[in-house]
């Protein structure tokens, strides 16, 4: 069975450097940052992009937003973060394995891309 690197890091089959883990979901510094902070907030369930997720699927959804808004506090934050959700490959979807992009400490523009 194939398994997307975001699994393989949940199963702790390859390192990273993990910034907060519960039941639900890991949070994990990106290997290639587009800002100063980057941090994927990965579901430990596999859905593979936001627009295959189902019903059952919105407690773990809605917890991944409030772990995001948890973990940027932690970090003071406070002049703002960006929250991405890529869906396909026209988003620019790199694994197939649902997870929010929390970007910090730089300006963002708009719009995004």
């Amino acid at each position: 069975m194939f398994k997307t690197i975001f699994q393989r890091i949940i199963d702790r089959e390859i390192p990273a450097k993990i910034e907060h883990e519960d039941e639900h979901c890991v949070v994990l510094h990106d290997i290639q940052p587009q800002a100063p902070v980057h941090l994927l907030v990965i579901p430990k369930k596999l859905i593979p992009r936001v627009g295959e997720a189902v019903p059952a699927d919105q407690a773990v959804l809605g917890h991944l937003l409030l772990v995001a808004g948890q973990v940027a506090k932690k970090l003071n934050l406070a002049h703002g973060f960006r929250l991405v959700v890529n869906n396909g490959p026209h988003a620019c979807e790199s694994v197939p394995h649902l997870h929010i992009h929390l970007l910090a400490q730089r300006q963002m523009t708009w719009p995004p891309g």
